[in-house]
């Protein structure tokens, strides 16, 4: 009878945990589980929260869950899914004992990556992951809002040389450490023209040379293309005591390079009510211009063979473009296993892996010997021009302020509202610049 009571209660249990326990009953790693329903500790707003089910600890295993957006999704059948696949699968070879398990939020909105960890964190501690891929806004506001853990003494990796400059940046807030960057992206100027046409063009002038369409978003809330120019320019974004600030002479040259390009034909007023760098793309493909400045990921994954890229023309005397990213951020609240999870995050993030991964999944490399090791080797120059010359986007509370007040200076020459001067002008003392 004894026996039977055991027999019955261990079947029970194991028809309700074959899912996550039948790699580790085989003796070793069968592949990376993927979640795709909502399990019960899932927390969605509004709604009331349960506590998980308890699952009975099997000596020796070390379950880690990992929150990724869709672009990244072992099971997305892409080449970026297959490629981070294979890996996840390398280290639980290599670890026995160690299960992944995988599961994808939205990068953003309501049930996104930031929503969903803010709910689980103050709702359903259990249910917070271990390890998490953050873009470069939801880990700025994670690390403020407590829900990362800083990687400082945890791992050397963050120090290693082998890091572009900006990549290195993605990871930072307030000078601790709080994610290992894998992937980049940054502006760049598209073009239909023959590579050896385009790169002979370096200057807005030359651009506008060419008499074709310049497509951008001119409606951009964070006015990210302006800021890019304007920090070309040598516009400080902070005053001394670390205000939001526009020096208006170099947001002048900004903005008469617009009414510039709008003399030549290059800036249509439709670009008014282009809002984000994927809209302008997708004009692009839609043949509305010849040129665009957008995100390179919007390029690199697609490469469309009648298109090339090139550097953001600078307004200064140095190249210069604006950078974001993703990183792997720690959220694993259990110190018996952060260990495991930081060993994670450095083989993630190894050199000859993110060859593999950037060039599969179309994004920037972060570190020069993954560069070096791309498959495809012609596009190296470009992007080792990029990647020197990016830097980090602006944090979150300076795009909230300057966005905006940048976007409304734009709109204003774009409408014949105002010469640069007084736009620049206006700008600046709508922040209270001097």
């Amino acid at each position: 009878m004894a026996l039977l009571s055991v027999l019955a209660i261990l079947a029970l249990f194991l028809g309700g945990c074959t899912t996550w326990l039948e790699p580790l009953l085989n003796g070793e790693p069968a592949g990376v589980v993927t979640l795709t329903s909502t399990p019960a500790a899932e927390v969605n707003p509004g709604e009331p929260t349960r506590s998980p089910e308890p699952v009975a600890p099997i000596q020796g295993a070390v379950t880690i869950p990992i929150w990724l957006p869709p672009q990244f999704d072992p099971e997305g059948d892409t080449p970026a899914g297959d490629v981070l696949r294979a890996r996840l699968d390398a280290f639980m070879e290599e670890n026995p004992g160690v299960l992944l398990v995988t599961r994808v939020k939205a990068a953003s909105g309501p049930g996104g990556m930031l929503e969903s960890l803010t709910a689980a964190s103050a709702a359903a501690p259990n249910s917070v992951p271990a390890l998490v891929a953050l873009s470069r806004s939801d880990l700025e506001s994670a690390a403020l809002k407590g829900l990362i853990l800083p990687l400082d003494g945890l791992t050397a990796a963050a120090e290693n040389a082998d890091w572009y400059t900006y990549a290195r940046e993605l990871g930072r807030v307030q000078n601790s450490t709080f994610g290992l960057p894998f992937v980049g992206d940054a502006l760049v100027l598209i073009s239909r023209m023959p590579a050896e046409g385009q790169n002979a063009h370096t200057s807005w002038s030359d651009v506008f040379s060419v008499n074709k369409a310049v497509i951008f978003p001119a409606n951009d809330s964070q006015a990210l293309v302006t800021l890019a120019l304007y920090r070309s320019a040598g516009g400080l974004l902070q005053d001394l005591q670390g205000r939001p600030t526009l020096d208006p002479e170099f947001l002048k040259q900004v903005l008469q390079n617009y009414k510039d390009g709008i003399g030549r034909g290059a800036f249509p007023n439709w670009l008014t009510q282009v809002q984000t760098p994927g809209q302008a793309w997708q004009a692009f493909i839609e043949k509305q211009g010849d040129w665009v400045v957008t995100w390179s990921s919007n390029y690199l994954s697609d490469l469309p063979p009648d298109a090339n890229a090139a550097l953001l023309p600078s307004l200064g005397s140095d190249p210069f473009t604006l950078a974001t990213g993703w990183s792997w951020s720690l959220t694993d609240a259990d110190p018996l296993r952060r260990e495991t999870t930081v060993r994670l995050m450095e083989f993630l993030t190894d050199s000859a892996f993110l060859a593999d991964l950037t060039s599969a999944a179309g994004y920037l490399s972060t570190r020069p010997t993954a560069l070096a090791a791309w498959p495809n080797q012609s596009l190296q120059p470009v992007i080792s021009q990029v990647v020197l010359a990016a830097e980090v986007r602006p944090a979150n509370e300076l795009l909230a302020s300057l966005g905006p007040v940048l976007r409304d200076a734009v709109l204003s020459i774009f409408n014949g509202e105002a010469d640069p001067t007084q736009a620049a002008a206006t700008a600046a003392e709508r922040l209270g610049s001097p």
